[in-house]
């Protein structure tokens, strides 16, 4: 090859890299619906409620350019107007950041679905930290039980409706599904085991002190 034709080849190589990198820019942001908070409100578990948890996964999304669809919470609540985490989420598939679908519908997703420490990454399309890992972060709040519906009204299960970081206790899940053994619970993604702490169970220090950071799962309800 002359040097003309050669000049002509890589400007051409460098001209189609350079279209191409906007779109694979936003790639993730056209097809993530499923992610786990990078970070939290910073109050433990008190995230101003479901509204509160609802505007942070939209914030999040929003920063990595996939704010225009409706972000929702998998958070659940209890008592008289009890509210389940599964009916908030729309219906699916969700697909992760990097474009991997981790369950098709419902079903799936509270039945066998491929929500691993690989796949539940953050909206940035980060691994979040799990057990082995320091910090461990794996715990996820979700106030649910393992089919995504409410605890009954009785012992708390969601910080008091996700408004305190004093006494109380909040479900979580584990996000690597890995816990001290080999049981359903310490593999659940979604309801592995009440918060606790020295502070009472609900605050950002209890929250680290079990292994978990005041994270959540966030889903594109549309």
């Amino acid at each position: 090859m002359n040097r003309p034709e050669h000049f002509l080849a890589v400007t051409a190589a460098v001209l189609l890299i350079g279209m191409s990198v906007p779109a694979m820019a936003q790639a993730p942001a056209a097809t993530m619906s499923f992610f786990v908070t990078s970070v939290g409100p910073g109050k433990g578990a008190d995230l101003g409620g479901l509204e509160g948890a609802d505007k942070h996964c939209q914030a999040l999304a929003a920063a990595v350019g996939a704010g225009g669809k409706t972000w929702r919470a998998y958070l659940s609540t209890q008592g008289p107007d009890a509210v389940h985490a599964r009916d908030r989420i729309g219906r699916g598939p969700w697909f992760n950041a990097k474009g991997v679908q981790i369950a098709k519908d419902l079903a799936e997703l509270h039945g066998t679905n491929q929500i691993t420490k690989q796949t539940a990454l953050t909206e940035k399309g980060e691994v979040v930290n799990g057990r082995g890992d320091k910090p461990n972060m794996h715990d996820i709040l979700t106030g649910s039980q393992p089919d995504g519906t409410a605890f009954p009204a009785g012992d708390d299960r969601t910080c008091r409706n996700w408004t305190t970081s004093g006494a109380g206790a909040a479900m979580v899940g584990h996000s690597d599904r890995t816990g001290l053994d080999e049981s359903a619970p310490a593999k659940s993604w979604n309801s592995s085991h009440p918060s606790r702490g020295p502070g009472g169970g609900c605050s950002q220090d209890d929250l680290k002190s079990t292994g978990g950071n005041g994270l959540f799962y966030c889903f594109a309800a549309n």
